[in-house]
C-alpha cells in the first residue's frame, strides 16, 4: 500500500504525527493509497521554509518565475496518460474525461499564468505638470490554497500556478478524498527544480491541516473553492484576522429554455450540463426550466437521452457515468433523491444505485436522474446536491421563470437559451449569478472573472482578477523637483 508523502521545502516528507489517513476508488470501495494526516506542525514547518524561499523567489523576474510554471506544465503534459489514470482512480470519474478535460486544464493554468504575468502592468496616473502616481503590484508573502475533490489537479493548479506566477509562495491543501494527483505534482515539482520551499503540500484533513492554514498569521491570504457552510467557516477565522479571501462556494445553478432555441443543440448540450462528471461540477445546470410549450417534447427526449447514458466502470472508454466520490457523498444523493420523492416529486428516469459487474461490484454508482413535479421552493431545488439528479419545471414568462432562477440562496452560473438576442441581453442581466452562459454552456476563456454571487461565493478567479488578489497594490506618488 503507497503511503502518499507531503512536500515541504522541496522534499517528500512523512507527517510529523507520523498517521495516516485511508485514501479509496470510488470505484472498486477498497483503499488504494494512504496519505498524510498532517496537523499543525506541519503547516508551521511549510511556513518556515516558505519565508525562507520568499525573498529569493519574489525578486526572480517575471519570466524567470515563468520559466519554471512552463516546465512544470510540460512535465504534466509529458505524464499525461499516468495523471489521468491517477484522477480516474482517485476521483471515480470517467478515464476519458479525465484525460481530455481535467489534466490538459491543468498544463493550460500553469501556461496561461506564466503567459499572463509577463504581460501583468499596473496603472499610472499623470496628476499634474510635476507630479506622476503610479502603482506597484507586490507579492504578499505566503498564500494559502485549499481545493475541492471534484475536479482535483484542474482547480488545484487553478490556486497556485497564479500565486506562484505573482511572486508568492504557497502552501496548499488538496482534498483529502482525492490527494493522488495533487501528491505526483509534488514529484513533478522536484523533476523541474523549483527552488525549495516556493511551494509546500500538505496533506490531511480539513479540520485539522485546513485549519491550522486558515489560522496562521504568516499566511496573508486565502483562496478556497468547496462548500458554502466551509467557506462560511473558513472567512469567520480569516476575516478577523485581516486576510485577503477568495471563496469559490456552492452553487444551484439554473437551466433556461425558451421555445424559440435551437433545440438539438440545447438538448445535447443540456444532457452534458446535468451529468458531466457525475453532475459532480459546480457549474452543472441542476434546475432545468423549460416553456411551457415544449415541456412535454423536452421532458420525453431528455429522458430518451439520460436512459441512453451508461453508469459503468470509469477506466472503460464507453463509459459515461462513472463512480460517486465517496461512500458518504453517495448516501447523500440517495438521500436527496428520496426526500424529493417523499415532497411530491415524481421520478422520470434513474433514482437508483448501480450495481457494476467485476473489478467494481463494490464501488458507488448511481443512475443519472430525473424528476419533475417539485415545487421551486421545495428542499430539493434549493439545497445543492452535487451529483447526477436534476429537476424539471415549466414556466410560462420571462418573469415568472427569473423569480424560480433567483430563488435560491446561491448565484454561481447559470445557462439561457434563446434565439431572442434583445432576451438575452435583457435576463443576463436580470439573473443573479456570476456566470451567464447564453447557448452554450462550460465555454471558458481563461482571461475572464470567474466567481460567484450570493453564498456562491466572495471575490474572482481567473485572468488579472487572480494576479491582482494574489499581489498588493502600492500607490507610489513622485513629485519632480
Amino acid at each position: 500500500m503507497e503511503k502518499l508523502k507531503n512536500y515541504i521545502d522541496g522534499i517528500l516528507t512523512t507527517p510529523y504525527s507520523n498517521n495516516y489517513i485511508n485514501n479509496y476508488d470510488p470505484s472498486t470501495g477498497e483503499v488504494f493509497t494512504m496519505l498524510p494526516d498532517s496537523d499543525k506542525e506541519d503547516v508551521d514547518l511549510a511556513v518556515q521554509y516558505a519565508e525562507k524561499a520568499f525573498p529569493g523567489w519574489s525578486e526572480l523576474s517575471a519570466e524567470e518565475r515563468a520559466g519554471f510554471l512552463f516546465d512544470i506544465a510540460a512535465l504534466i503534459k509529458k505524464n499525461l496518460d499516468e495523471f489521468a489514470l491517477a484522477e480516474s482512480r482517485d476521483n471515480g470519474k470517467p478515464y476519458h474525461l479525465a484525460k481530455s478535460v481535467d489534466i490538459p486544464r491543468a498544463v493550460k493554468n500553469f501556461e496561461f499564468f506564466a503567459s499572463a504575468v509577463t504581460q501583468f502592468s499596473s496603472e499610472s496616473h499623470f496628476t499634474s505638470s510635476d507630479v506622476l502616481n503610479y502603482t506597484l503590484r507586490q507579492p504578499f508573502g505566503i498564500a494559502g490554497a485549499i481545493s475541492p475533490w471534484n475536479l482535483p489537479l484542474y482547480l488545484f493548479t487553478w490556486k497556485i500556478a497564479p500565486a506562484l506566477a505573482s511572486g508568492n509562495c504557497v502552501i496548499a491543501k488538496p482534498s483529502e478524498i482525492t490527494p493522488l494527483t495533487a501528491f505526483m505534482l509534488s514529484e513533478i515539482c522536484i523533476e523541474a527544480g523549483l527552488p525549495r520551499g516556493v511551494l509546500n503540500i500538505i496533506h490531511g484533513y480539513g479540520h485539522k491541516a485546513g485549519s491550522a492554514i486558515v489560522s496562521h498569521p504568516k499566511i496573508k491570504a486565502v483562496t478556497f473553492t468547496g462548500g458554502t457552510k466551509t467557506g462560511r467557516a473558513i472567512a469567520g477565522v480569516a476575516s478577523p484576522m485581516f486576510k485577503k479571501l477568495s471563496l469559490e462556494l456552492g452553487g444551484k445553478n439554473p437551466v433556461m429554455i425558451f421555445k424559440d432555441c435551437n433545440y438539438e443543440e440545447m438538448l445535447e448540450t443540456t444532457v452534458k450540463s446535468s451529468f458531466t462528471n457525475q453532475g459532480e461540477i459546480c457549474l452543472c445546470g441542476s434546475r432545468i426550466f423549460i416553456e411551457k410549450e415544449i415541456y412535454d417534447k423536452f421532458r420525453k427526449d431528455f429522458a430518451e437521452k439520460v436512459k441512453a447514458l451508461k453508469t459503468g466502470d470509469p477506466l472503460k472508454e464507453d463509459t459515461d457515468i462513472g463512480a460517486i466520490v465517496s461512500k458518504q457523498h453517495f448516501e447523500k444523493i440517495l438521500y436527496y433523491i428520496d426526500l424529493a420523492v417523499r415532497e411530491g416529486g415524481t421520478i422520470i428516469c434513474g433514482g437508483n444505485p448501480v450495481e457494476i459487474k467485476g473489478r467494481c461490484k463494490n464501488g458507488w454508482f448511481i443512475e443519472p436522474t430525473v424528476i419533475e413535479g417539485l415545487d421551486h421552493k421545495c428542499t430539493p431545488n434549493q439545497e445543492e446536491i452535487f451529483g447526477p439528479v436534476v429537476t424539471l419545471i415549466p414556466f410560462e414568462t420571462e418573469e415568472e421563470v427569473l423569480e424560480m432562477a433567483n430563488s435560491t440562496e446561491y448565484g454561481l452560473a447559470s445557462v439561457l437559451w434563446t434565439g431572442d438576442l434583445s432576451r438575452a441581453h435583457r435576463m443576463s442581466a436580470k439573473i443573479k449569478s456570476g456566470i451567464v452562459w447564453i447557448n452554450c454552456w462550460m465555454v471558458r476563456d481563461l482571461r475572464t472573472p470567474f466567481g460567484g454571487v450570493k453564498n456562491s461565493g466572495v471575490g474572482r478567479e481567473g485572468g488579472l482578477e487572480a494576479l491582482r488578489f494574489f499581489t498588493e497594490p502600492k500607490n507610489v506618488c513622485l513629485k519632480i523637483l
